[in-house]
């Protein structure tokens, strides 16, 4: 099968900058990559035709021999040695360069002396605590910097040796008919630098694993989902290298009788049905753990708030609090003596038909007018 011209591959004119190229590539590279398209061999055939295209035409040699002869001018250097013509570090350094700041830099630098992983911990807390704010201890599993080697990864401490090989740059260089090949160091892999005598404790990583317990402020007013970061307290990096962050991310535990509202609180409160007619006065609980008083007017319905200023949430950051909504819920009752169901069933003749219950009469009376229609 004939190989596509390579500006077709990336959809740009002959023409086309290396600004121009480098988004095509990147879009390409994006929408192709085997990560995403798993078991997809399409992709994987496009993908590699991508970073083949891209490796000629960035540099400006190789284009410049591509832009006279095409692709024979390739096939020609792999005749004279014999072998398939290389592209410079392969795929795996092309995506590195142009994607290396997503996924924590190149991989030389990852195996030299990379930032640690970040970690994620999971905290519950009451609502209570998410109020008042709390001093709480968390235990992670993770890596710190090894203590016998403080972190290099040599015996004794000692500093790693500079790569005999690349001599401290990585990378290698080798010149194949007009082109100069470059690609990783395979005896430090592209650290630049190598370890003699790797720490018995850590084996060289120059970090080791183990469970850290840590103090951690969970401020006053904080939310469901809030994502609290702790600097430096994720795995220690690599051979020396700075530690990563640990996320705590707060979950607020479900709460027996309120429920958040933002700054807010929401009370549902069940109300005797005397009190509800009559009016009177309740006590109810507040998030801080003392009583407010709610003064309940006569003729109170089911679903009817009254409002407590400042009595709810505090606000992250602030000295000024939510409010509180009571919200009544008128309870029928039950298990009535014999006098009880009289002393109801006497007000109810005395009552006039709905007239005491003004939601239910202007029901009944726009179910009435219904029924009317129906008839006409």
């Amino acid at each position: 099968m004939a190989k596509r011209d390579y500006y077709e591959v990336l959809g740009v004119d002959r023409s086309a900058d290396d600004s121009e190229l480098k988004s095509a590539y990147r879009k390409l590279a994006m929408k192709l990559h085997p990560d995403r398209n798993p078991d997809d061999a399409e992709a994987e055939r496009g993908f590699k035709e991508a970073n083949e295209a891209y490796d000629v035409l960035r540099d400006e040699e190789k284009r410049g021999a591509y832009d006279r002869y095409g692709h024979a001018a390739f096939e020609s250097a792999a005749a004279q040695r014999g072998g398939g013509f290389e592209f410079s570090g392969g795929f795996a350094d092309i995506f590195d360069e142009m994607f290396g700041d997503f996924v924590g830099g190149g991989r030389g630098r990852r195996q030299a002396n990379s930032r640690g992983a970040d970690l994620r911990y999971n905290l519950d807390v009451t609502l209570e605590d998410a109020f008042a704010g709390k001093q709480t201890r968390v235990r992670v599993n993770t890596s710190i910097s090894c203590e016998t080697c403080q972190g290099s990864g040599a015996e004794g401490g000692a500093a790693p040796a500079t790569c005999p090989s690349c001599h401290g740059a990585g990378k290698i260089r080798a010149q194949q008919g007009f082109f100069t090949v470059e690609r990783s160091c395979p005896t430090c892999h592209g650290a630049g630098r190598v370890i003699d005598n790797p720490c018995r404790a850590c084996s060289g990583a120059g970090r080791v694993e183990r469970e850290k317990t840590l103090s951690v402020n969970i401020p006053a007013g904080v939310e469901d989902g809030t994502r609290i970061r702790v600097s430096g307290e994720g795995e220690a990096g690599l051979r020396g290298g700075p530690a990563g962050d640990l996320y705590i991310f707060v979950s607020i535990k479900p709460h027996r009788f309120f429920r958040r509202d933002g700054a807010d609180i929401q009370c549902r409160v069940p109300i005797p049905l005397t009190t509800a007619a009559l009016g009177g006065t309740l006590e109810v609980p507040t998030i801080d753990g003392n009583r407010a008083r709610v003064n309940i007017p006569a003729g109170t319905q089911t679903g009817q708030q009254f409002r407590l200023r400042s009595k709810g949430m505090s606000v992250l950051r602030s000295s000024a609090r939510g409010d509180m909504y009571v919200q009544a819920q008128v309870e029928t009752p039950v298990n009535l003596t014999k006098q009880q169901r009289e002393l109801l069933r006497q007000f109810d003749e005395a009552g006039g038909g709905h007239s005491h219950s003004p939601e239910a009469e202007g029901f009944f009376t726009k179910v009435k007018e219904l029924w009317e229609d129906f008839r006409e």
